[in-house]
């Protein structure tokens, strides 16, 4: 029986990390990227190797650029022929009034998080498209569905990254791969350290579930979908406690 392989982009700590080790517990062969916390990721893949007996591949580098996807693609292919499920998980955000958003900035976030979805997505499908199966898990935002005040950036490269999703999988079912995205609410992860307790507290009484959502139910969304038919596909799930 052939070894599934799935690639988690930013795949270091928060929900890649949460999402590396649930596809590892079922017996997934893996790539982990991260562009800074190498030693992190390492860690990460030497302990899923040992429970789990799974082949965890490592690249470091910045999936925003076209170099750096090659790169990692090529030793994905040399070790296992390609992806069967690709997580676009890696992204980054900006706090701050609009009128404050440097260009740099601007140009920074829309390039973690939504050209490389685009870059990852382009080189994942070829293998996809030979077997005539894979699928393709966005990790998205509410902001990108309804924006944020304060985080203009952010929310456009998550709305972009939303209907990047909607429109490839109309142009992927037609090959049995479906396309789908996760648009998290907030969940505790480094991205919300900037909160102080009391920030945390408050917000956590506007969702109606009462809580912050745990990595460990962002992965078990994702492993989901990647166990789905096709049919499902297109789709943006909210994972929000009822917030939005």
């Amino acid at each position: 029986m052939k070894q599934h392989a799935a690639l988690i982009t930013g795949a270091s700590r928060g929900i890649g990390a949460a999402i590396a080790e649930k596809f590892a517990s079922g017996g997934w062969n893996l790539a982990l990227t991260c562009i800074h916390s190498r030693e992190k990721m390492e860690a990460l893949a030497g302990r899923l190797h040992a429970s789990y007996g799974v082949t965890c591949l490592t690249f470091t580098g910045d999936m925003g650029k076209e170099a750096d996807v090659r790169n990692c693609f090529g030793q994905i292919e040399e070790h296992f022929g390609g992806v069967d499920v690709l997580v676009n998980n890696a992204g980054i955000s900006r706090v701050g009034l609009f009128t404050e958003l440097s260009l740099e900035d601007w140009e920074h976030v829309m390039t973690t998080n939504s050209t490389s979805v685009f870059l990852c997505s382009r080189q994942a499908l070829p293998y996809m498209l030979k077997q005539k199966s894979g699928s393709i898990i966005n990790i998205s935002s509410v902001w990108g569905c309804v924006g944020a005040s304060c985080e203009t950036a952010y929310s456009a490269s998550k709305g972009a990254v939303n209907a990047l999703t909607m429109a490839l999988a109309k142009e992927l079912a037609p090959s049995h791969i479906a396309v789908n995205a996760i648009a998290c609410g907030a969940i505790d992860t480094d991205m919300n350290a900037c909160f102080t307790e009391e920030e945390r507290a408050e917000l956590a009484g506007e969702i109606p579930a009462g809580r912050f959502g745990q990595p460990e139910e962002a992965a078990e969304l994702a492993f989901s979908l990647a166990c789905q038919t096709p049919y499902l596909t297109g789709q943006i799930i909210k994972l929000d406690g009822g917030w939005i």
